[in-house]
């Protein structure tokens, strides 16, 4: 590996223009990665790898957060992934509200959460559905057998969102970003060509990228070598096609539509978020238990997490970061989830 990476860096020296160069990684695997691996270190002090909103719990908007946490109060089960727990809301969160007695359950899959509704007839369970287009077939697939089985039990608080607008969301309100690395993960369900719009319509281009070190920098280099003739490539070749996966984009399609989504950091972004679609409507839990959010949405107070989202600051810039916000004790969702930033760079000393 050590031989890749030395080829890598006589490559990014080849194509390095000395000009100053922000590319945003919008994955949280790549984030971690990236801190793990020490790249930003190695690299020639003019390229720049930002992080940006790709952590699913992140870009979770502040009043979802509180609504989740309400909805805990109503006597229902709510099930979710771990991350979410310690997700501080305005004045609970999850995490307290199992210390409280409320019926908090982190499943690994929700799948999981289906089979623990079957196995609990007379519980309601709601499972809290975040994250990008890695996850939402699973979760699909929960709504439609629940359907086909007639299970009543279950029901999902839909707050999924899509990858594409929000890229589109940074570039128009202004950031200076040459190009992006792409999420891997996500672009293995969704391929690659639902971003050529950044090269048609912005002339900025991305690689999709794997998560070792040489695939990061590997993905660098082309991103260098094509400034000025940016492209949408693959540097991810053994898992992502262009295509990407057809049936898992077939089901999504089936059981949900296109809708305005609020992103912490960028706002209220038009068609970047999912809902349920009517002929699942029992299964949606905001309607089911007409769940309101909060008006408010304002981040909790001296949280800079929206910023470090949208790349404007890195998180030691934070003047939370790691004094008031640690992992031990978190202010902000990116110091809780383990693809946060802010978890990476206190994790790693960056």
């Amino acid at each position: 590996m050590q031989g890749i990476i030395n080829t890598a860096k006589e490559l990014i020296d080849r194509y390095n223009t000395g000009e100053s160069i922000k590319i945003m990684e919008v994955c949280g695997s790549h984030t971690m990665a990236i801190s793990k691996y020490g790249l930003r270190q190695i690299l020639p002090p003019n390229i720049k790898l930002i992080s940006g909103p790709g952590c699913p719990v992140c870009v979770t908007a502040q009043n979802e957060i509180d609504a989740s946490i309400s909805l805990a109060s109503q006597g229902v089960t709510i099930a979710t992934f771990g991350d979410l727990v310690r997700v501080p809301g305005n004045n609970s969160s999850l995490q307290e509200e199992r210390a409280k007695g409320r019926d908090v359950r982190v499943f690994y899959s929700p799948l999981d959460a289906l089979d623990y509704a079957m196995a609990n007839p007379s519980k309601e369970v709601v499972f809290i559905g975040i994250g990008f287009e890695t996850t939402i077939p699973s979760v699909a697939m929960t709504i439609k057998e629940a359907y086909t089985k007639k299970i009543k039990n279950y029901s999902v608080y839909c707050l999924h969102k899509t990858m594409p607008k929000a890229l589109e969301a940074l570039v128009v309100n202004g950031s200076d970003i040459q190009g992006f690395l792409l999420p891997g993960h996500v672009s293995a369900i969704t391929g690659s060509t639902i971003y050529n719009f950044l090269v048609d319509r912005y002339n900025i281009g991305g690689v999709v990228s794997g998560f070792e070190a040489t695939d990061i920098l590997m993905s660098v280099v082309m991103i260098l070598k094509n400034l000025k003739d940016p492209k949408i490539e693959i540097q991810y070749k053994r898992v992502v096609k262009d295509e990407g996966n057809t049936e898992a984009q077939r089901l999504m399609d089936e059981v949900f539509e296109e809708s305005d989504a609020e992103w912490r950091g960028l706002g209220m972004i038009e068609e970047s978020g999912l809902r349920i679609r009517d002929k699942y409507s029992e299964y949606d839990a905001e309607k089911k238990f007409k769940i309101k959010k909060p008006n408010s949405n304002t981040e909790i107070k001296g949280c800079r997490c929206g910023d470090v989202l949208k790349g404007i600051i890195t998180p030691k810039q934070c003047p939370l970061f790691g004094k008031a916000c640690t992992p031990l004790n978190p202010v902000g969702p990116c110091m809780v989830s383990s693809e946060g930033s802010c978890a990476a760079y206190y994790k790693y000393g960056e």
